[in-house]
């Protein structure tokens, strides 16, 4: 067959606005840097707001309860089979030869994905160790009862030393990484608030509607009402 007689390519489809954050997942991310924010602030400055700085705590993590679970039932690509990814895909991915089917161009990929595990377990520890801490003046968590003394002073150690540098430092690298894919013409800001991203026809979205927000604010009621018991117990 001649050149002149071959079909010319047909162009590529147009982009189309996929829902990949659902809206659960946005609020989760909007109100943990909201709550993580106070929380520095209120246990740098310490004193009266060390009151809020409990009851801030409580309220991340009843937020990271909520988002352990979310990770199973929730919009596909919030969950955490779509951002833990096995070691053939990150091999892949940090030789540069990812394929299509591993997706990841369009959730997490593997180092960010990394990054908010990291980001989530730092978190936990962050919250489960002030539950039990003493600050030896006037505050205690609310867990503090249930453990030895020794336990709840090596916690507050935690808590008040290396968690918080740690927490920090992820947090400082997450804002570099998310900033250096802006700069590269990889938006995650825009998708993150908007929910959407332009991708090829055919990719599939995360569910989104009534029935799942109504699950997501159920979910998140329990856990709600599971960190007020537990801080009730104090």
């Amino acid at each position: 067959m001649s050149p002149s007689s071959a079909r010319p390519a047909s162009p590529p489809a147009p982009a189309v606005a996929v829902r990949v954050w659902d809206l659960p997942t946005r609020l989760f991310h909007l109100l943990l840097l909201s709550g993580v924010v106070a929380l520095v602030v209120s246990g740098q400055i310490g004193g009266d707001l060390i009151v809020w700085h409990m009851r801030l705590g409580l309220a991340v993590g009843a937020l990271l309860l909520f988002r352990l679970v979310w990770g199973v039932v929730g919009g596909r690509w919030s969950r955490w089979s779509r951002i833990v990814r096995g070691p053939l895909t990150v091999w892949r991915y940090l030789r540069g030869r990812t394929r299509p089917e591993d997706g990841l161009e369009i959730g997490h990929n593997p180092l960010g994905g990394g990054s908010v595990l990291a980001m989530m377990a730092v978190l936990l520890a962050q919250v489960g160790s002030g539950l039990v801490a003493d600050d030896e003046i006037a505050t205690t968590g609310p867990l503090y009862r249930f453990v030895s003394g020794d336990t709840a002073l090596a916690a507050t150690a935690w808590h008040t030393g290396d968690g918080k540098r740690l927490l920090l430092g992820l947090i400082a690298l997450h804002v570099l990484a998310v900033l250096a894919h802006q700069l590269r013409g990889h938006a995650l800001i825009g998708p993150m608030l908007s929910g959407d991203r332009w991708l090829p026809p055919g990719t599939p979205g995360s569910a989104d509607g009534a029935a799942e927000r109504l699950r997501a604010l159920v979910l998140a009621a329990v856990c709600g009402l599971a960190a007020w018991w537990v801080g009730r117990l104090g």
